[in-house]
């Protein structure tokens, strides 16, 4: 394919952490309180939520693209959002960053919740405030909020093995893998490029399906993908799912594996017609791209 795919709703998080703060892993272990002078911290994230009224018009899409978070960010923060309509007038908070808030168990360390979230500890201690003791209520940033599927409630991004959200397959059936991950030389030009993603040969207007449960947080036209689908899964993964036409989900929708996201566009004559398919994982660096194979088993079996 040839193309060096943007980032898409990155987490952005923006941490700056910062350098002078004296902060060691042993001290939290032996619940240490003298720390090193917490004035240079940043405020804690939930002190820092924005306010404000949702006005006519607006969509979740736009109001997250505002303040540069995913979708997925404010249907955490805001349950009112999560019914599949944006009430207008209603106030909703919006945090500095993507992640999630969560109530804390008493008696839990900053190393405990770290290892529950896939986080780095220091990151967890300075983005809440540098606060020794592991306050009620905290953010935990560069987290997919991901709707609780057997109950009412939500739930956040699980630990538990990558290979359990994603046991799916994208295609009714399998298909070549006709541009793999990684670096290759250009079809047309005497150069290298990255690919972020893998290209399935496919047939147009074969159904493209979701490879794991999850909620939609994007859905619609993107550059350097034309139309795309983007579904955040529980352990902490992304799907993307490019060159697509006729898109039968909206953005913050919940969808089961196997679900049909929409059909394989028309290919041009160089080309064939494809679907172009990647795997992210949250980091601290945002969505970091994955090679696909490594976490689709029925990939791994060409």
């Amino acid at each position: 394919m040839g193309l060096v795919f943007q980032l898409i709703g990155t987490a952005a998080v923006g941490l700056g952490l910062l350098t002078q703060t004296v902060f060691h892993q042993d001290m939290l272990m032996l619940g240490v309180a003298q720390l090193a002078d917490t004035s240079i911290c940043p405020p804690a994230a939930l002190s820092q939520l924005v306010r404000r009224v949702i006005e006519p018009g607006e969509t979740l899409e736009a109001i997250a693209q505002q303040y540069g978070l995913i979708p997925a960010t404010l249907l955490g923060m805001n349950p009112a959002l999560r019914q599949g309509s944006i009430p207008v007038g209603r106030e909703i908070v919006i945090p500095p960053y993507n992640g999630i808030q969560v109530d804390v168990p008493p008696g839990q360390t900053w190393l405990q919740i770290a290892a529950a979230y896939n986080v780095r500890a220091d990151v967890l201690f300075e983005i809440n405030g540098c606060q020794t003791a592991v306050p009620p209520t905290i953010f935990i940033p560069g987290v997919n909020w991901f709707p609780d599927l057997t109950t009412a409630s939500s739930s956040a991004s699980s630990p538990t093995p990558s290979t359990q959200a994603l046991q799916g397959y994208p295609l009714p059936e399998q298909a070549a893998i006709v541009s793999h991950y990684g670096w290759s030389p250009h079809p047309e030009r005497d150069e290298l490029v990255f690919n972020s993603g893998i290209a399935l040969a496919v047939a147009a207007n074969t159904p493209v399906l979701v490879v794991g449960d999850g909620v939609v947080a994007f859905s619609g036209q993107q550059e350097g993908y034309g139309n795309l689908v983007v579904i955040n899964h529980r352990q902490g993964l992304q799907t993307r799912y490019a060159n697509l036409v006729n898109l039968s989900v909206r953005v913050g929708q919940t969808v089961r594996q196997g679900a049909q996201l929409g059909v394989i566009a028309e290919g041009s004559t160089a080309t064939g017609s494809y679907l172009y398919f990647e795997v992210r994982s949250n980091s601290d660096l945002g969505w970091v791209a994955r090679d696909p194979q490594e976490y689709i088993p029925a990939l791994g079996l060409r």
